[in-house]
């Protein structure tokens, strides 16, 4: 597309004989060719107006950047907020994108949300992907790592590329980072949804309240005019505020949850393997069976069943659809069921209040003892050892301290720091598939474990620097195979003593 066409398409301004063909993109000036628009943002660590000149020998025709930058030799698009010209722009280059395309913001629940949103729509008959902590997750359930928020480039170069391979609906994490840098910014939302908030990214936010203004970009200016803001709704300070802002707008608003005007929360009722659910619809009840452990999966579940509604889902249809919906890679998935019929939970938590929120989700489907398998990172915060101990002994029946990624350190001085807070029910055990296969050994019939830290994880760091290394490790695969060949060691047992051998 010719410059001006795109100037003029993002309403802006055209320049008179700018008419050359635009080739790409880019935010890094290694990534320039012939024919670019590059943007040049000050961040926090790094002036991509420094980089200005590079950009323009190798190649970039156009800049955007503050009105004071210096451009030489491209063309300059000066803006007050170059992020969110950039982007504005951009999406306007990276064309077609998926008809139906929603966001979720919020400290908590966002990984969750999207990819049940995706679930829905798949179920529903919908080609449908999502971007995220997972990736971008295809209709086929192919998956490639990112960011949470991808840089503004990748964004609406992943939504053009999906909309190319026949996806129709997208649902994306917006996170506060990518909402504050204008990273989504340019596409047209259908719905956004808040699903919490409380205190996190202070170091880069400051405040709690510039933490919520970036979580608020998501209404004031992501969502379209005509679109709807799926608030969550526990009667809490910031839901009031969210909703405050979002009827500000002037949006459609979808209230959920305990205090919900749309879908009501009436009840939940836990089981070993998931929840009975009861919500309330337009002056109807239902009971809806979650194949889902933990209280705030069902937060989850009936935010994702709101934003489906919001985008034209068929909602005679939809609510057997999500009693269907399947546990998110490694948070709170069911890894396998072992010989004695007790599940075995796996979740990403890897901080002290992760982990607390991961045992108090699982506590109340536990009949038995709760067997909790845990490590901590190398290379990380050191502080939180100690309490991650602490946190696990005080909530589960049974700890097991082992390594998550020891990465530059000892991994006994790791699991020594950890033991340091734990109690009298926690044991050591190095090797974390030695400590997986103890766990599921001594599992009965009515316990749960959980095992914390990897999550979604494919590998386990060992070493830093030039000697590091990423061995393979899934825990949820791991858990399997322990799982298979404990059963298998059994039957052989049963089959020795009953041949007399």
């Amino acid at each position: 597309m010719k410059l001006n066409r795109l100037l003029q398409h993002a309403g802006r301004e055209e320049r008179g004989g700018d008419d050359a063909i635009v080739t790409g993109f880019a935010i890094d000036h290694r990534k320039v060719a012939p024919g670019t628009v590059f943007g040049a943002f000050a961040g926090a660590k790094v002036n991509g107006e420094d980089f200005i000149a590079a950009a323009v020998a190798a190649g970039a025709m156009a800049i955007v950047a503050r009105p004071g930058a210096k451009v030489d030799g491209a063309l300059h698009i000066a803006d007050e907020t170059p992020r969110k010209a950039f982007a504005e722009i951009a999406a306007e280059y990276f064309t077609p994108v998926p008809d139906t395309i929603v966001a979720v913001t919020g400290t908590n629940g966002k990984t969750s949300t999207v990819e049940m949103t995706r679930q829905l729509w798949r179920m529903l008959g919908e080609r449908a992907a999502s971007i995220g902590t997972l990736g971008v997750t295809t209709p086929d359930e192919s998956v490639s790592t990112g960011l949470t928020t991808p840089d503004i480039v990748t964004f609406h170069a992943n939504l053009s590329g999906l909309a190319r391979e026949g996806v129709t609906h997208i649902a994306y994490e917006a996170s506060s980072h990518g909402l504050d840098q204008y990273r989504n910014h340019g596409a047209h939302v259908a719905a956004g949804a808040f699903t919490n908030f409380s205190r996190d990214h202070l170091d880069y936010h400051e405040s709690m309240e510039a933490y919520f203004e970036a979580k608020m970009r998501l209404f004031d200016e992501v969502i379209a005019d005509d679109g709807a803001a799926v608030i969550w709704a526990d009667g809490s300070e910031w839901a009031g505020k969210a909703r405050a802002q979002a009827e500000k707008r002037g949006l459609r608003i979808l209230s959920v949850g305990p205090e919900g005007d749309d879908i009501r929360l009436i009840a939940q009722e836990p089981s070993q393997l998931g929840q009975s659910v009861e919500i309330a619809r337009n002056g109807d009840r239902r009971t809806i069976r979650l194949p889902l452990i933990g209280q705030y999966q069902a937060a989850n579940a009936l935010t994702a069943a709101a934003l489906a509604l919001a985008s034209g889902a068929d909602e005679a249809r939809l609510w057997d659809a999500v009693g269907r919906l399947q546990p998110v890679r490694g948070r709170l998935e069911r890894a396998v069921i072992t010989q004695s019929g007790a599940p075995v939970y796996v979740d990403y938590a890897h901080t002290p209040d992760a982990l607390e929120a991961a045992i108090a989700a699982l506590r109340p489907h536990v009949n038995g003892r709760l067997i909790v398998v845990f490590g901590a990172g190398g290379d990380r915060d050191t502080g939180k050892r100690g309490p991650m101990g602490e946190v696990a002994s005080r909530l589960a029946d049974v700890v097991i301290v082992t390594d998550d990624n020891p990465r530059g350190e000892d991994p006994a001085d790791i699991r020594r720091a950890i033991m340091h807070g734990a109690g009298e029910n926690a044991r050591e055990v190095a090797g974390r598939r030695e400590a997986i296969a103890q766990a599921i050994e001594i599992i009965g019939r009515d316990d749960i474990v959980l095992i914390a830290g990897k999550g979604h994880e494919e590998g386990q760091i060992i070493g830093s620097g030039d000697t590091m290394r990423v061995l393979p490790f899934n825990d949820v695969q791991v858990a399997r195979e322990e799982a298979s060949r404990i059963t298998a060691g059994s039957q052989e047992n049963v089959g020795s003593q009953e041949t007399g051998q």
